[in-house]
């Protein structure tokens, strides 16, 4: 019998066509700066340290989406700093040594074996609920678009995982999103934070604690996945569903969502202020997870809320 093949060596050089990125991004967000770093704490920090010291205060509050917006009575931003505050930019980092998930959960990423990456702009949409999973449709679409029957799931409100119907869970986590926002003025700055599993773990690796269920990686999918590869097909889209989601709020995603929604009619617990037990059913208008109990309906919004799941195959329509 053949011993099994080695996972793919990372490369010692990445290309990331920043260029051919930016003419594509430039007419969705003007104005859009793009960095690559090769080593970097966390993405999202630092976009939202920029944001801060771009708007004149250092200690604004960082929120989830909707947590609280920037209303009237809210200062001006310094005089003279208006078009710096307000530019969209994104952050790659070939390697991320302290990245953050949701609930204070480390996401570090080593060169080539991860794709890692901060999204910021300004945003006024009417709602705000549902943007998480939103950005989950868009990711999941860019990287499969073959709907039919997804290999590319979604766990609510914020993971991508890969259908394995031999993992425990039925599935194992590919990346995951997390969406923070601060005030600059009177405006607010949204930046939105992908991680994104490209290549398997090395032999001798041992997966971080958040991926308990196991570990998945773009190269199931595409044996020529690379982290360019990934953001050239992830940037435009995301772009794109961000500024659909301003305009027509959750609505316009919620089928996609619902064709690739991994809870759907699983056993879960909600751990949050309190426990609860019960069966997923979908998300709601707002992008709310409904959970069953009987024939009473629990609506669960993200905040602090934590999804654990049960063994067994993933309810996702065909």
């Amino acid at each position: 019998m053949d011993a099994p093949s080695p996972p793919p060596a990372a490369p010692a050089h990445l290309r990331w066509g920043v260029e051919a990125l930016r003419a594509q991004l430039q007419p969705v967000l003007p104005g859009l700066e793009i960095e690559v770093v090769p080593r970097l704490d966390s993405t999202n920090t630092r976009l939202l340290e920029r944001a801060r010291s771009a708007g004149g205060d250092r200690d604004a509050p960082i929120t989830g989406p909707g947590e609280f917006d920037a209303g009237a009575g809210a200062p001006a931003t310094p005089l003279g700093r208006r078009a710096a505050d307000l530019v969209p930019g994104l952050l790659v980092a070939e390697e991320q040594t302290a990245g953050r998930g949701r609930l204070g959960r480390g996401w570090s990423s080593a060169p080539g074996r991860s794709l890692t990456f901060s999204l910021g702009l300004p945003m006024t949409p009417a709602q705000w609920g549902g943007l998480s999973l939103a950005v989950g449709v868009a990711l999941a679409e860019a990287l499969e678009p073959d709907p039919a029957k997804p290999r590319l799931l979604l766990k609510w409100p914020n993971d991508l995982w890969l259908r394995d119907a031999a993992a425990p869970a039925g599935g194992r986590k590919l990346g995951g999103v997390l969406i923070e926002t601060v005030a600059v003025g009177r405006h607010r700055k949204v930046v939105v934070g992908v991680g994104l599993n490209v290549l398997p773990l090395p032999q001798d690796a041992e997966p971080a604690p958040a991926l308990a269920h196991g570990y998945a990686s773009l190269h199931e999918i595409d044996a020529a996945a690379s982290a360019p590869k990934a953001l050239a097909a992830v940037a435009l889209p995301l772009a794109r569903a961000l500024r659909r989601f301003e305009h027509d709020g959750f609505a316009s995603f919620a089928a996609g969502y619902a064709a690739r929604d991994f809870l759907q009619g699983r056993a879960v617990t909600v751990q949050g202020g309190s426990v609860l037990e019960g069966i997923a059913d979908g998300v709601d208008a707002q992008g709310a997870l409904r959970v069953r109990t009987g024939e009473r309906v629990h609506l669960v919004v993200s905040g602090d809320a934590s999804v654990r799941l049960t063994p067994g195959p993933p309810g996702v329509a065909a």
